[in-house]
């Protein structure tokens, strides 16, 4: 990919105490991609102070909470999204999950088509990239569990607000890394944030 894009990294690891994987791949794939001309933002979920929705009411009516107004500004600024999670319990963290269930409100993610108020895809014309560590090997996670936590949040939630196309980069065995592994993943997100990727 040649042209300059606007990229949102979002690290939805909810433990910002520590460096975990994530974060290191997170800053890779970004430094990466700002060195090649790219414009870079990051949003951290964790750090941001919000509730969880409790009712459709809520949701479709509410007041979008005023710690999540830059991250949707971000973005709407965005073309290009990188979601960098681990898997808990075979799925994205509830934190990450809360965050998303946020910003992804009717006006903002759905805008209103005559009488149906999700008729119009309001985050058409981006793409994204899903990155996601676990414990067990990504090909039994892949193909024994068939990858259902990441197919669902591919196609409910970021392909129903329009984002396509949605690459993803399965990462498994995360504790046994060793050095050169890691360097290799790290490589591999260096690689992919230069392409915008």
């Amino acid at each position: 990919m040649s042209e300059n894009r606007r990229i949102l990294v979002i690290q939805g690891h909810p433990d910002v105490t520590e460096n975990h994987l994530g974060h290191a791949l997170a800053h890779a794939y970004a430094s990466a991609a700002t060195a090649a001309g790219h414009q870079v933002r990051t949003v951290t979920p964790a750090q941001l102070d919000f509730p969880l929705l409790r009712s459709q009411t809520e949701w479709e009516h509410g007041p979008l909470p005023s710690a999540l107004q830059k991250a949707q500004d971000d973005i709407a600024w965005s073309q290009h999204l990188v979601l960098f999670f681990p898997l808990w319990l075979g799925d994205m963290p509830a934190l990450l999950k809360g965050f998303l269930e946020q910003v992804a409100r009717p006006g903002f993610a759905f805008r209103k088509e005559g009488g149906n108020p999700f008729g119009q895809k309001g985050l058409s014309g981006r793409s994204a990239r899903v990155v996601v560590t676990m414990g067990l090997p990504a090909l039994v996670y892949r193909f024994y569990f068939r990858a259902h936590s990441v197919r669902s949040l591919e196609r409910n939630i970021l392909g129903f607000v329009g984002i396509a196309p949605v690459h993803e980069t399965l990462i498994g065995m995360v504790d046994g890394l060793d050095e050169d592994g890691r360097a290799s993943w790290l490589g591999k997100m260096s690689a992919l944030g230069r392409r915008a990727a």
